[in-house]
């Protein structure tokens, strides 16, 4: 007869094992969940997705159900190391391993591509041609340009020349846009753009950042798509880097910023009307870009963040003397050139963005970073050219110089 405090036992010991002590799906930390017939440990939002798959897998908890005898020896024989070693055997260096933190549809389909599909398990190489073929086409929706409406567009991925184009109707040969991969970046919004499989497609025009927004309503559709994106901008990488390891081309592939939201900001004056603007700051190219919104195409500008070694720093507060604005929280950014003031809304949000900027501000500085210095503007008001000729004005109000650009 089983024990169930005994095996209770042995399943609390053996969930502290190495490999095991972590979620098999997504890398979360103490999982309390288990499938008694794939025989790996999870966490409970990825048991979630395991619940869904009955012919595939059976999920108990460990410390709230039921064992019999004969699951916990099964589970005595598997364990997370085992199972992954199985059903994660050839999973290309491109395919995005979701984290403990990613959104649902990419550890939905990443558990459905392992379990449900064996897609890694390398019986059959077909199973990944909808991202390994070096060419993807299909139909999304994209957001419009200037309003809120999503409409169909033609999606056509090439390894061939590294390009992604999009076509305003499907039927047509000249594409509305030709994306390099270069610059280009993918990542999962589904709050931002408000369904579930929101996917952002960001790209660098006349050195702006600009902002594709799309989704497909079929789950393993989008997420193939986002691969297939990664794949080919996978290979751009090994092209432009020949010698370099996958290991270190990997975490280039795409990125996801280190913090989004809305803060208030004003001009370099710090006497302009605050304005409210969407920020997004990128640990990878240490760059803090801002949108008029959030589901705003085309970038406004952008600021390079450097070392503190460079003459980079943050603090708490706004300047002595500085314009106020609707939000009371200031953050104020020091760089060589100028010193930026901003305002959130709430005082989580002041210390999250001060920890997002000391976190850049500590990475030490990469070779190409250097070259973003030069590239990175601060607004594109303030870009001019050598043929425009610049008159510096000096006012005194209320005892404060103010300095104005005159072309």
């Amino acid at each position: 007869m089983a024990s169930p405090e005994r095996n209770k036992k042995i399943l609390l010991e053996m969930v502290k094992q190495p490999s095991n002590d972590h979620c098999a799906d997504c890398g979360a930390p103490e999982p309390d969940w288990a499938s008694y017939k794939l025989g790996v440990f999870v966490c409970v939002n990825c048991s979630g997705t395991h619940r869904d798959l009955p012919a595939i897998s059976r999920i108990k908890s460990i410390r709230l159900d039921f064992w019999d005898d004969s699951l916990v020896e099964f589970m005595k024989t598997r364990g997370n190391a085992a199972a992954n070693a199985f059903y994660e055997k050839c999973v290309p260096p491109f395919y995005y391993r979701p984290q403990e933190k990613d959104c649902v549809v990419l550890k939905d389909q990443w558990i459905r591509a392992k379990y449900e599909r064996r897609e890694f398990t390398g019986e059959s190489s077909s199973l990944q041609q909808g991202y390994s073929s070096g060419l993807y086409e299909g139909i999304l929706w994209k957001k419009g340009k200037d309003n809120k409406q999503f409409l169909k567009r033609r999606f056509l991925l090439s390894e061939t020349d590294f390009t992604l184009r999009y076509f305003t109707k499907e039927d047509s040969k000249k594409p509305k846009a030709v994306i390099s991969m270069k610059d280009l970046n993918a990542v999962f919004q589904p709050e931002k753009i408000g369904h579930a499989h929101g996917l952002q497609i960001s790209y660098l025009e006349e050195e702006r950042t600009r902002n594709l927004f799309v989704y497909h309503d079929n789950s393993q559709e989008i997420v193939s798509c986002f691969n297939a994106i990664r794949a080919t901008r996978f290979a751009y990488l090994k092209k432009v880097n020949p010698n370099a390891r996958d290991s270190d081309l990997v975490p280039l592939i795409t990125r996801s910023s280190i913090k989004e939201g809305y803060m208030e900001k004003t001009g370099p004056t710090q006497w302009e009307p605050f304005k409210k603007r969407w920020f997004i700051l990128n640990l990878t190219d240490r760059k803090l870009s801002y949108f008029k919104s959030s589901l705003d195409a085309l970038e406004l500008g952008a600021v390079f963040i450097g070392t503190e070694g460079h003459g980079y720093s943050v603090r708490e507060g706004q300047p002595k003397g500085s314009r106020s604005g609707r939000w009371r929280f200031g953050v104020t950014l020091e760089t060589p050139d100028r010193q930026f003031v901003f305002l959130c809304d709430q005082e989580q949000d002041q210390r999250e963005w001060i920890e997002a900027f000391k976190l850049v501000i500590s990475q030490p500085m990469l070779p190409q970073h250097y070259n973003s210095m030069k590239t990175i503007h601060c607004s594109p008001c303030l870009q001019y050219t050598s043929s425009m000729r610049l008159t510096i004005i000096v006012k005194v109000v209320n005892d404060r110089k103010l300095y104005l650009l005159s072309s």
